[in-house]
């Protein structure tokens, strides 16, 4: 059974009860991330991420977690380029609890000065470890690429000059502009008692409300996706490389035969690249398509980590294995196999309430609604070859637009002109 209702604050609830679990996994969104940031505040939703697990006026930081884990309970949090999510599981006899807690933490957490400068080493240490991290570096430095000046282009952790004019003040000032209720959702999933549940929510949550500063998010910008290749010298054994293709915006239906596309061409081991790059040329170990949708955008991007001289090899067979399948397109053993393989990760996805409490509860968060499993399903079904080759048309076949690159590498703008 799935719900959505609104307490009188503006706070959305989304609702899924499945009574035969002896689970319950609660999760609270805000809609704010890297995107909503500039470049004097980058990395501030992940920073009071951090800081709303050290302390609230009823419990010291470590408290936050114990209360939770010793029920035998999860407590979590993750901060993305449009969101930050707070969230638990635990039995179903814990539900009360990890409302408290949750609401606890968000409402009425101390930001304490000390506190504050204290973390901010533990991040300065989470951006060197993300520096460390190739793939890290090359996915920072290929949003450059795609979105250039736009906010989206920002990094999640922020920098380190940008975390150093953090304090209190700033931090309140910032949660008192979007931590609201009318830009928030909380997602609940599991067994809970339907009788009870909106009230309960309400004695925990109700009395959020907003300031004079408040802002509601509704409106977006549209990034145009840009044509740029960027390179950024590491000593590294490999040359690691993503390459950008248009992809598909946030809650368009599209993004079905897209993920159809994407699977047969470079998602799985049985894939077209994978095969052939990895299998048949032996040149790398990973290679691999991935899909962000966002608000108004999106991107398809191809990743691979390899040895340099070989490079240029793998692009060009990339191109050439990327023009093969556009021009051929799929038939219909594929798109039939392609259904089926969708279908299955997604209903083996739903066996997880946490999963299913993570999907309901972003697409309440930007889309305002939830879409039930025998809804995606049937659209996945109704997916048509003529649907297929219309959304082949305006990704794959545009070709590889920008690309970022990170590595040991003298020879970088030859490479690129293989592009």
């Amino acid at each position: 059974m799935y719900k959505l209702i609104k307490l009188d604050n503006g706070l959305r609830i989304v609702l899924e009860h499945i009574p035969y679990v002896s689970s319950v996994s609660v999760g609270v969104f805000v809609q704010t991330g890297s995107r909503n940031e500039n470049k004097h505040n980058n990395g501030i939703s992940h920073f009071i991420e951090h800081m709303l697990f050290k302390g609230t006026n009823k419990r010291a930081g470590k408290e936050i977690a114990e209360t939770i884990e010793n029920v035998g309970g999860q407590i979590n949090a993750f901060t993305s380029k449009e969101m930050t999510c707070f969230y638990t599981k635990s039995l179903n006899t814990h539900l009360d609890l990890s409302l408290d807690v949750l609401s606890d933490i968000l409402l009425n957490s101390k930001l304490a000065d000390e506190d504050i400068e204290k973390e901010k080493n533990v991040i300065y240490e989470e951006i060197n470890m993300s520096e460390d991290s190739p793939e890290d570096v090359l996915m920072d430095l290929h949003s450059i690429a795609i979105w250039g000046e736009d906010s989206l282009s920002l990094p999640i952790l922020g920098t380190k000059e940008s975390l150093k004019g953090f304090n209190r003040e700033i931090l309140k000032e910032y949660m008192g502009k979007y931590y609201i209720p009318d830009n928030s959702v909380i997602s609940i999933c599991g067994n809970f008692n339907v009788t009870t549940i909106e009230s309960l929510v309400d004695k925990y949550f109700g009395h959020w409300n907003v300031n004079e500063n408040s802002k509601v998010l509704t409106n977006y910008s549209s990034p145009l996706i840009l044509k740029d290749n960027l390179y950024r010298k590491k000593e590294i054994e490999q040359l690691h490389i993503s390459l950008g293709i248009p992809g598909i915006e946030m809650g368009n239906d599209s993004i079905y035969p897209l993920l159809i596309l994407t699977n047969i061409l470079g998602r799985e081991a049985s894939s077209i690249l994978f095969q052939k790059l990895r299998e048949e040329m032996s040149i790398c170990y990973s290679v691999y398509c991935g899909l962000s949708s966002m608000k108004n955008t999106g991107i398809i991007n191809i990743y691979l980590g390899l040895n340099t001289a070989v490079a240029a090899k793998a692009i060009n067979a990339i191109k050439e294995q990327m023009s093969i399948f556009t021009k051929k397109g799929i038939n219909e053993v594929q798109l039939y196999n392609g259904k089926e393989q969708l279908k299955g990760s997604y209903i083996l996805g739903l066996e997880s309430t946490s999963s299913r409490m993570f999907s309901n509860g972003k697409s309440a968060l930007f889309l305002n609604k939830i879409k039930t499993p025998e809804e995606i399903l049937n659209k996945i079904d109704k997916i048509s070859m003529e649907h297929v080759n219309e959304v082949m048309e305006h990704t794959f076949k545009q070709g590889i637009v920008n690309s970022s690159f990170v590595g040991d590498i003298s020879n970088i703008d030859e490479i690129i002109s293989h592009l």
